[in-house]
C-alpha cells in the first residue's frame, strides 16, 4: 500500500535535494533562519533558570513584525507559573470546509550546567559541521522551522488551503510544571482544533558518519506512569537485627521487578515498524523481526528482538526502579524504605492494569505498590492512514533516495498523548535527523546537524505545504 502511494504522490511532488556545506555561503532565508534559531537557543527555557514566556515574547515580536496581529496572536499562562507560558498562532487558509493543521513544539529545555558541559550551553556554536546548544535538537531546530515557515508564509503571500495554527508550549520536559499542551487541550480545545497535528519524535538516523539510513514517522506512543513501592516496619535497635527488614523486603521486590517481563504486544504501528525494518535486512534480527509480526507467540524470534533494548521495549509495557529511600538512622533498624518504579506504558493497557501486575510480581502482601503521577491521559495510537503516510514517503524518496520510511510508536513521551485524548492524532514527520548516539539529547554538549538542520527546514516546508493542500 505504502508503495502505491509513493508512486501517486512522486508525480505531484518535485522537491530538490538540499544540501548545506560548510563553504557555501547562506542564502538570506537561511541566514534570517539561523538567526531566529540562534535567538531559540540562546533563550534560556529551562525550568530552574530560564522563561518560556521570555522566549514566546521574542516570537511574538517577530510574528507581528511579519504581519501578524491580535487576532492571529493568543498568549497563554496561568498565574502560579508565569514563567511557563506560551503562544498560538494562526494563518488562515482559504478554505472554509477543510480542517486546520497543527504545528506543536515546546519550548522549554532540560536543565543544563555550564561547569559540566564543553561548551556554554545557552550559546548556539558552529563547529565540524554540528550546531551546539541545549535545545539545538530537543526541539528548538523544530519549532524555528515552524516560527520561520509562518513568517516566510506571510510575508511572501502564501495562502494555503487548510488553516495552520502553531502552538508554542511549555511543561514538556518536566512533570510539575505547567504543561500548556494540557493546558490548550483542556481549556481551549477551539483554538487548537485540528484534522491533525505535526509534533516531534519522529525524524531520521544516519550511520554515525552523516548517511541517513532511516526515516521515521512517530504515530502513537507510551503512556509514562510512576508507581511507589514501599515497605514499612516497626524498626527496632540496629544491635539486635531481624530478618524482617524493610529494606530487605524492598530489595527483594525490586529483584522481581527487574525479573518480571510485560507479555508481548504489536499494534498497527510495529507492525509495520518491525515489517519495514525486516524487509530491508537480511540478517538474524531482519528474520526475527518479520517472524514476529507473522507470529507474536514466536518465541525465539522475541529472544533475538529482546537483545535489542529498544526492539524489547517497543514490544511491551516496560517498568523499571528509578528511585530509592530508605531508613531514618544510621543505628535503628529501618521503618520505611521505598522506591520509585517508572513504567511506559503500551497503548491501550490502563495504569491500574500494570500497578496490579507489579503488585502480582512482587507476591509480597507486605508490600504497597501506588500509582503517583502521571504524564498523562491513557495512549491512544493515531491512525495510519494513506493521508498522512503518502505524502511524507513521496518527500523521502525525494530527499533520501533508497532510504525507507519506517513507522514507529515512541517508547518515550511527548505532548502528543494530550491531543490524542481530545481527538486530535499527533505525528511526528519525518525530515530532520540526527545520529545513532541520540546527540547528546537530554544529556551533555546536545548537539544538532548542521545540514540536517537546513535540509530538514526545508523539508517539513514541503511537506506542510503537501497536507495544506489536500
Amino acid at each position: 500500500m505504502v508503495r502505491r502511494w509513493i508512486l501517486g504522490w512522486a508525480t505531484l511532488v518535485c522537491i530538490p535535494v538540499a544540501a548545506q556545506a560548510a563553504d557555501v555561503p547562506l542564502r538570506p532565508d537561511q541566514a534570517a533562519f539561523r538567526g531566529l534559531y540562534q535567538e531559540m537557543v540562546e533563550t534560556d527555557t529551562s525550568i530552574t533558570t530560564g522563561s518560556c514566556t521570555a522566549l514566546a515574547d521574542k516570537v511574538d515580536a517577530r510574528l507581528r513584525a511579519a504581519g501578524f496581529g491580535d487576532r492571529d496572536i493568543t498568549r497563554f499562562a496561568v498565574a502560579d507559573h508565569p514563567k511557563e507560558g506560551g503562544l498560538v498562532a494562526i494563518l488562515p487558509g482559504t478554505s472554509r470546509t477543510l480542517k486546520p493543521i497543527l504545528l506543536l513544539g515546546h519550548l522549554d529545555v532540560v536543565a543544563a550546567k555550564r561547569e559540566d558541559w564543553t561548551r556554554d550551553p545557552y550559546k548556539l556554536i558552529e563547529e565540524n559541521g554540528y550546531f551546539y546548544g541545549r535545545g539545538t535538537a530537543d526541539m528548538k531546530a523544530m519549532d524555528a522551522i515552524w516560527v520561520d515557515m509562518l513568517i516566510r508564509f506571510k510575508t511572501e503571500g502564501y495562502r494555503p488551503r487548510r488553516t495552520l495554527k502553531l502552538a508554542l508550549t511549555c511543561g514538556e520536559e518536566t512533570s510539575w510544571a505547567f504543561n500548556g499542551a494540557k493546558w490548550l487541550a483542556e481549556n481551549r480545545r477551539d483554538l487548537i482544533d485540528a484534522a491533525f497535528a505535526l509534533n516531534e519524535g519522529g525524524g531520521g538516523r544516519t550511520d554515525g558518519q552523516g548517511t541517513v539510513k532511516e526515516m521515521r514517522i512517530h504515530v502513537g506512543e507510551k503512556a509514562a506512569v510512576n508507581y511507589r513501592v514501599e515497605a514499612t516496619n516497626v524498626g527496632g535497635h540496629s544491635s539486635a537485627p531481624v530478618r524482617d527488614n524493610a529494606i530487605y523486603e524492598l530489595a527483594d521486590a525490586l529483584a522481581r521487578i527487574r525479573d518480571f517481563e510485560f507479555p508481548l504486544m504489536l499494534n498497527d504501528t510495529t507492525r509495520a515498524f518491525f515489517s519495514k525494518l525486516g524487509a530491508a535486512r537480511d540478517d538474524d534480527v531482519g528474520r526475527a523481526m518479520r517472524a514476529i509480526v507473522a507470529d507474536p507467540g514466536n518465541k525465539a524470534a522475541e529472544a533475538v528482538l529482546n537483545r535489542d533494548k529498544s526492539y524489547h521495549s517497543t514490544l511491551r509495557t516496560t517498568c523499571v526502579a528509578t528511585l530509592i529511600d530508605g531508613g531514618h538512622a544510621n543505628n535503628a533498624l529501618p521503618q520505611r524504605a521505598g522506591a520509585n518504579i517508572n513504567c511506559r506504558i503500551f497503548p491501550g493497557v490502563s495504569a491500574e492494569e500494570v500497578r496490579v501486575a507489579l503488585e502480582k510480581a512482587i507476591a509480597d502482601p507486605r508490600m504497597t505498590v501506588t500509582q503517583t503521577d502521571d504524564r498523562g491521559p491513557l495512549a491512544k495510537s493515531p491512525p495510519l492512514t494513506k493521508e498522512i503516510v503518502a505524502p511524507a514517503a513521496a518527500l523521502v524518496a525525494r530527499y533520501y533516495p533508497d532510504v525507507p520510511l519506517v513507522p514507529v510508536m515512541s517508547t518515550g513521551a511527548t505532548d502528543g498523548i494530550f491531543l490524542e485524548a481530545v481527538g486530535i492524532p499527533s505525528y511526528g514527520p519525518p525530515g530532520l535527523y540526527g545520529d545513532p548516539d541520540g546527540n547528546g539529547t537530554h544529556g551533555l554538549n546536545e548537539r544538532a546537524l548542521v545540514k540536517a538542520v537546513y535540509t530538514g527546514r526545508d523539508f517539513l516546508t514541503d511537506l506542510v505545504k503537501a497536507y495544506a493542500a489536500k
